[in-house]
């Protein structure tokens, strides 16, 4: 009986036993839950005791064991160096056997998004100007190139005036574009930059720079020549800081092709042009004297910011202001002047802004240009004084000469909005109509009659 009651005390003694380590096992296992949902998982844990993610739980810890294999830390192989032991180690971003709960996986997305921003914000880069200026300060005594396509017959309209003078161009309109600006030429050819009897367009382009992203530009600018007779492509690449080779050699074609032309217009694709107003401008104008005209800007200074896209390092142009010069979305001079600008532009070095370079040509010869209102080559704001003012309004068009910069669909709204028959402007009741009228000339009637109807466009004295 004695025997019996130690074996009972033993058997006793070794449940409690076990219960307590049950127990302990128990708390353990806790813990761990606790630990492991305050977000301390190591990549060690990862093999410890998961939940079932699937219905078979056979499949789901195969599984589970097959991705754990590469966190196995193997006593027997070496250990990597610790910048190398980083680049391997598993990281929070692969996909864990243990699913989570919506919480903790935004917690987890907000800190990864922290760390992203903290790479991306650190120590700043230095900032490189977007334009090779050591580059083009070598190449810029390369100034004359090949003219691939030509308009020889441009400027010869052919026939007599009554009196038995032959006829002159008037006008001659001058674009500048792109190669893969195909839509922008075309609505400039059938609103604004139409030809009629005594005013010719051209288009002025170079080689683009991209040849892959228009396959056959080549081909296509040889079929448009063909159609409309007024492509003049020069073999230089059109970049925005070769629009000065532009700017020259258009000069040079004018004084070869064109040496009687009376006035011409130069601008850009993404512009309106109100052609009537510059022609009612130019009346009693002399085209033997000096005239150029446009959104003159006075005193402007050179951008110093590198990541401008009109940057120009001081060793390039060391002086504090520019010379007064024209905004290049439009301009208008006379043949004269364009003859005399020519000759000058040759004496002057190139400079990357075609604008500025073209204000140092007009200030070699002595020509101060003027400056109109109705040229607004940078957009028109809208007035704080006159919050509901329509600035797309077609009877605020009417009065101005170029607007910079519209879109396709726009320029042609534009053009039917101002040349239908219905408009009226005369009778608005808007409080802001009358202080923005810009033409000082005699008012127009409702109706404007098409290019080939005005008169305007003869050869006169």
């Amino acid at each position: 009986m004695v025997t019996l009651r130690r074996r009972g005390c033993y058997i006793k003694g070794d449940v409690m036993c076990t219960m307590l380590l049950l127990l302990l096992f128990s708390l353990l296992l806790y813990v761990r839950q606790v630990l492991l949902s305050s977000g301390w998982d190591k990549p060690a844990w990862r093999l410890g005791i998961l939940r079932p993610t699937s219905s078979s739980r056979g499949t789901s810890r195969v599984r589970v064991a097959q991705e754990s294999r590469p966190y196995a830390v193997r006593p027997s192989e070496p250990q990597l160096p610790p910048c190398e032991h980083k680049s391997k180690q598993p990281q929070p971003k692969s996909k864990q056997p243990q699913p989570k709960s919506k919480a903790q996986s935004k917690a987890k997305g907000k800190s990864k998004s922290r760390q992203k921003k903290t790479k991306t914000t650190g120590a700043p880069l230095p900032t490189l100007p977007l334009f090779d200026f050591a580059g083009y300060l070598r190449d810029k005594d390369n100034r004359n190139f090949r003219l691939l396509i030509d308009q020889p017959n441009k400027c010869q309209l052919g026939g007599s005036e009554r009196g038995g003078e032959s006829r002159e161009l008037y006008m001659l309109i001058a674009v500048k574009s792109v190669a893969a600006d195909f839509d922008k030429r075309q609505v400039v050819r059938r609103t604004w930059g139409k030809e009629g009897r005594s005013i010719r367009t051209v288009f002025l382009l170079g080689v683009p720079r991209n040849r892959t992203a228009l396959p056959l530009w080549d081909q296509l600018l040889t079929y448009e020549s063909q159609t409309f007779e007024d492509i003049l492509l020069w073999d230089f690449e059109d970049t925005f800081f070769n629009l000065t080779l532009k700017e020259t050699h258009f000069l040079e074609w004018v004084n070869h092709t064109c040496p009687h032309v009376k006035f011409i217009f130069k601008g850009d694709a993404d512009v309106y042009v109100n052609v009537e107003n510059i022609l009612e401008m130019l009346q009693g104008e002399k085209s033997d004297e000096d005239l150029f005209i446009g959104d003159i800007i006075v005193n402007a200074k050179p951008i110093r910011r590198r990541t401008s896209k009109y940057y120009v390092p001081e060793f390039v142009y060391g002086s504090a202001l520019y010379p007064s010069y024209a905004g290049g979305g439009g301009f208008v001079m006379s043949g004269y002047t364009a003859r005399r600008l020519s000759a000058s532009c040759q004496q002057v070095e190139l400079f990357p802004i075609d604008d500025v370079f073209l204000g140092m040509c007009l200030q070699l010869i002595g020509i101060k240009p003027l400056r109109h209102q109705g040229f607004r080559t940078f957009g028109i704001p809208r007035p704080s004084a006159a919050p509901h003012f329509q600035t797309f309004d077609p009877c605020f068009y009417r009065d101005l000469m170029v607007v910079h910069s519209l879109s396709v669909p726009q320029i042609w709204l534009m053009w039917n909005l101002l040349h239908d028959p219905k408009l009226k402007c005369h009778n608005r009741t808007k409080p802001t109509s009358g202080s923005f009228r810009w033409n000082t000339g005699d008012s127009r009637g409702e109706e404007e009659a098409d290019y080939d109807d005005k008169g305007v466009f003869v050869t006169r004295d």
